[in-house]
This record gives structure tokens, sequence and C-alpha cells, in this order.
């Protein structure tokens, strides 16, 4: 590993032919050879988002070669506003194995959280700074400037977050083309709500398009990896891989450019609902479109019509768009559309989320994927129960689960009992009698 400082983000690092201590501890948790995953980044195929001032860090990589990410989106709002709460989700959703945290709030101090979360918390720190800022200004949408949409970028980069959703897709020319194809859901995407609004309230260009080139000076500075927001992701299967998601992508592609041009790490946005059969043709468009940049998708929901359990919609489409390309899945929660999740959503979204990035990175052939599930195979041939819940996603549940139907018999379960066929395999293999009925 050379020691040298003389770059500013590590994609300048890569490029120049460095492999940093960051790429180091990434190669090693990937399985890969430093000068492998050095090459990568150089390219803008693999991303490590980490800023210079987030010192407590555990970095990871995120690319469509290597172990698919997972995101969960938390913080604060009008109507939950305890920040003791969040910080426990926070502290719960690392300990079960989120890569990276983003910082959704939109209420009160929001500083005071993203410091907290930047200062003590290892994942990986994303926000959205569009929302800061109607909530630091605190002042009607119109009548912040185009310098204060930047300043807040700033100010962000600044307190050490990792990566930064900027909606910079939706453009005036882009808008018009999205108010002339009429869509059943309009605009679902909240930082691009508020863009389109502002761009309409004042008739100026979108600032983070029109200045993209100082963002960029930003991100440079700090080290600050840019996920490039999809204002216009579909909210229905109806929308989905319409004129305006298209029609954005090929901007993002353009700025994704104009980003490695100053050696800013970036990656892409994506939807958002979409049926199954989309999904794979849609990874496929932005590896195009984009250049290979990684893809966080949002899901993909698969259908419209499951409010309480759009976890399992999500995951059915995150396991198909990672198998086919994305890197990094954003969780989605029982809670999604009805309300802010509470402890036990953020669970259950973190699972199924990890279920679908764990699944398709057996797919897609990641190097090691398979040990975990061999393993499992071997514990549950040998009936070694407790062997079986270490290598659960979620031990507590299934130790729960054998706890409360406790079988007659250590060797069974309450399902089967003495009619449990790996139970019998292994005594008819090892030469023994199998007497069902009289045991």
């Amino acid at each position: 590993m050379e020691e040298n400082m003389s770059y500013t983000t590590q994609m300048d690092a890569a490029r120049q032919g460095i492999i940093t201590p960051q790429m180091e501890t990434v190669a090693g948790k990937e399985n890969m050879q430093p000068e492998e995953l050095r090459a990568l980044v150089a390219e803008g195929k693999v991303i490590i988002p980490c800023n210079k001032e987030h010192k407590s860090i555990d970095v990871n990589g995120i690319g469509s070669m290597l172990k698919t990410k997972i995101n969960v989106n938390l913080g604060i709002s009008r109507d939950c506003k305890d920040l003791d709460t969040e910080v426990k989700k926070v502290n719960e959703a690392v300990s079960m194995g989120a890569e990276a945290i983003m910082d959704l709030s939109s209420y009160g101090d929001t500083r005071a959280f993203r410091s907290k979360l930047t200062k003590e918390c290892p994942a990986i720190i994303g926000t959205v700074p569009i929302y800061d800022a109607v909530v630091y200004y605190h002042k009607a949408l119109k009548d912040i400037t185009t310098e204060e949409w930047l300043d807040i970028v700033r100010m962000h980069a600044e307190d050490g977050v990792d990566f930064m959703t900027i909606h910079c897709g939706i453009n005036k020319e882009t808008a018009k083309k999205f108010k002339r194809n009429k869509r059943l859901m309009n605009i679902v995407s909240r930082g691009g709500s508020i863009i389109f609004a502002w761009m309409e309230m004042t008739g100026k260009e979108n600032p983070f398009y029109e200045h993209f080139d100082d963002i960029l000076e930003i991100c440079r500075e700090y080290d600050v990896t840019l996920s490039l927001g999809d204002a216009c992701r579909p909210g229905c299967l109806k929308d989905a891989t319409d004129a305006s998601q298209i029609e954005e992508l090929i901007t993002l592609g353009e700025l994704t450019k104009r980003a490695w041009e100053k050696d800013v790490q970036v990656m892409i946005e994506g939807p958002g609902h979409m049926p199954m059969d989309q999904i794979a043709a849609n990874m496929k468009i932005q590896q195009t479109l984009c250049h290979g940049a990684p893809f966080y998708v949002l899901g993909p929901l698969v259908t419209d019509v499951a409010p309480g359990y759009d976890h399992i919609t999500s995951a059915i489409g995150g396991a198909i768009a990672a198998m086919s390309g994305a890197s990094f899945l954003c969780y989605v929660t029982p809670a999604e559309h009805l309300r802010l999740p509470d402890l036990s959503d953020v669970k259950e979204g973190i699972i199924a989320a990890r279920i679908a990035a764990h699944a398709a990175d057996i797919a897609k052939g990641v190097k090691g994927a398979r040990d975990w599930d061999d393993a499992m195979g071997v514990a549950r041939k040998k009936l070694d129960w407790e062997e079986q819940f270490k290598l659960s996603m979620d031990p507590d549940k299934a130790r729960r689960y054998r706890a409360e139907a406790q079988p007659e018999k250590e060797d069974t379960c309450s399902m089967c009992g003495n009619f449990c066929a790996v139970k019998n395999m292994n005594r008819i293999l090892d030469g023994e009698i199998v007497s069902i009925f009289d045991e």
C-alpha cells in the first residue's frame, strides 16, 4: 500500500495508480486484489463513499461486481421528531448489517442529528440537501435563492456526509417534456417535487443543474460522492419506463461524465415502481446511458397494491435489479406509503433487503457469496440447531420460532417430528433401521 496524500478523492488516487487505505479495506472485504479494485474505482464502476471528515466510517465499496449493499432511510419529521428513537433505529440498522444510513430529516435541528451520525456512526452517511434547505432557511420555498441552495450542499460536505442526493437531472428542458407527457402519479420524489415547484414559481433554472460545476468543486474538496437523484422516478407501475424517466437518465449520464472529469465519484438513482418484466431492461439502459456508474434503486416495487407489505414487493424487485446490474438497494419497510417506520418496521425492511441482496449476489456469482448458504446446508444435514441459528440472517427470530414450538425429540422440529426426511435419510444411509411410528 502506498502512503501518499497527493490526491483529492478516491477516484483521483485510483487514476494516479495509488492504492489508498480505503481501497485496501474494501478489497479485503470483497475478496479482491487491491489493484483490481483500484482499476474499477478509476473507471467509475466502483465507488468508495468516504468524506474526509467522517472519521468513524467503516468503508465499503459499491459496484455491480461487488457484494450488493443496502441503504436504510431514517430521519426526523414533524410528526415523528424523537431524536433518541431515530438514533436507536440507526444503531439497530448498523447492527443488522446495513452498509449505509440516509438521513432524510425534514424537521427541527437537522444539523445536530447529521453531525451525530458523522461523528459516531460507522455506516456510510447520505443526505438530501434539498430537504434540509427548506428546514434550515425556514422561509417560503420560492424565496430560497440559488446561492442558498448551494450553501446547504457545502454545509453537508463540511459536516462529513459521504454521499448526497442532488436532484440535478430535471432542468427547464426536461420539465417542459414532463408537462407534455402526462403521468398518472406525476413526480413522487420529494426532492424532485420541491425543485420542480421552485423552478415553476421562480422561472429559474434548477440551481443544481446550472451550477453543477460548483457542486463538483465542493465534492472534490471533501471527497463527497454524488448520488444523482431521480426526480422523475416512477411512482406507480403505469409510469414506469416512460419518457420523463428516460429523459432524466440521459441527462444524468451527461452529468456523470462531467463529474468524472473532476475526479468526483458518482452513483445513479433509479426506480421506483416497475413491473418485473421491465427491471432487467432498465438496468441495462442505465448501464449504457450512465457509462457503468453504480446504480442505486428504491426497490423497485413490483406491484402497487400491497401497502403494509411493500418490504416484500421491493425485495422481489430488488433481487431482480441487483442480479441484473444494480449495486445498491434502498430498503423499503412495511410502513412505506403509510407512515414513518418504527423500530420493528426498520428491522423487517432491512432483512427483506438483505435477502434480496444476498440472493442476487449468489445469482451473479459474487466470489464467496454461496459459502454462507453451503454452510447452512451442512448444519441442516447434521440437524445442528445451534449452528443453524448462528448462520441465520436473523438468529433471534430463528431461535424464537423453534423455542415457541419445542418438539418432543431434539433431532426433529414440530413440523415433521419422526417424519423428518433429513433425520431418516441420515439414519438409513448409515445402515440403521428407520421405523417412524414406533419410535
